[in-house]
């Protein structure tokens, strides 16, 4: 085996996604409800390899929501133990569009900091909160249900 194949496999892959928690004037955060799963969450996605963070964090809140935002603070690192995805989540501020569907969503919503912490799980919930909460970047990990 030469060393090329033995760094590859030795090297962990990682998923690397941006989440943005779009906060209003009001107080109220943007969120969708996907449209695979039916789970509430803030917008976001996985990072194309060409795309800066903050491009691919504009461009999946537009893919999902027709909200052009504008990319503030990191608020939060979040690690699915389980399988391998690291998320960046950024505070965000609604520039311009409308709420739209999309192939990604069945909704889209302006939601309070406690409808948002009722409908998504625990791992979703905490992105918008840690979000809202001045200070440093929170770091936590999780499973896929539970933060760990």
């Amino acid at each position: 085996m030469n060393s090329d194949t033995e760094t590859s496999r030795s090297t962990p892959l990682h998923s690397v996604s941006v989440a943005g928690a779009v906060v209003r004037e009001d107080g109220r955060v943007l969120a969708i409800r996907r449209a695979d799963n039916g789970a509430w969450e803030p917008p976001g996605g996985v990072l194309e390899l060409a795309e800066t963070v903050e491009d691919g964090l504009r461009r999946e809140i537009r893919e999902e929501t027709g909200i052009d935002v504008t990319v503030g603070q990191l608020t939060g690192v979040y690690k699915n133990m389980a399988r391998g995805i690291v998320a960046l989540v950024f505070r965000c501020h609604p520039e311009s569009g409308a709420e739209c569907l999309s192939a990604e969503t069945t909704a889209v919503a302006w939601l309070t900091p406690d409808e948002a912490a009722g409908r998504m799980s625990e791992v979703y919930a905490v992105r918008i909160l840690d979000a809202l909460r001045p200070g440093p970047p929170h770091i936590r990990s999780h499973d896929g249900r539970r933060l760990t």
